[in-house]
């Protein structure tokens, strides 16, 4: 299958367990992997034909307005249903990297999921 890959995206976003971890919007850096067949798209040349990185990077980017998450766990899961349900691709694969601990360079989550197949 073809990826597109956004790598590290930079977002602000309020999300920690205590509130006042989620006071302000704090630096994360996302990384999106969206499986879709590029057959069409490599043949035709139109960017109708595949699904727009820009338009996603945009939404991802302004994903956290008006909200706030205690996990990053929850606010990977949203991100990835969100991109299933705007910009369907076959499976998407989110990682959020927080820089919440001194003695690591980063924590991070990933989720995965494959678009529901209607039954």
């Amino acid at each position: 299958m073809d990826q597109i890959i956004i790598q590290e995206l930079e977002v602000f976003i309020r999300v920690g367990v205590p509130e006042a971890e989620r006071a302000k919007p704090q630096r994360l850096l996302v990384t999106a992997e969206l499986d879709h067949d590029f057959t069409a798209a490599a043949e035709k040349d139109r960017l109708q034909e595949t699904i727009d990185y820009h338009a996603v990077a945009v939404r991802l980017a302004s994903f956290g307005r008006r909200r706030s998450w205690k996990l990053i766990e929850t606010l990977a899961v949203d991100m990835a249903e969100m991109i299933l349900r705007e910009f369907k691709p076959k499976k998407v694969s989110i990682e959020i990297k927080k820089f919440i601990l001194p003695e690591t360079r980063h924590v991070a989550v990933r989720v995965i999921r494959p678009t529901s197949l209607p039954l």
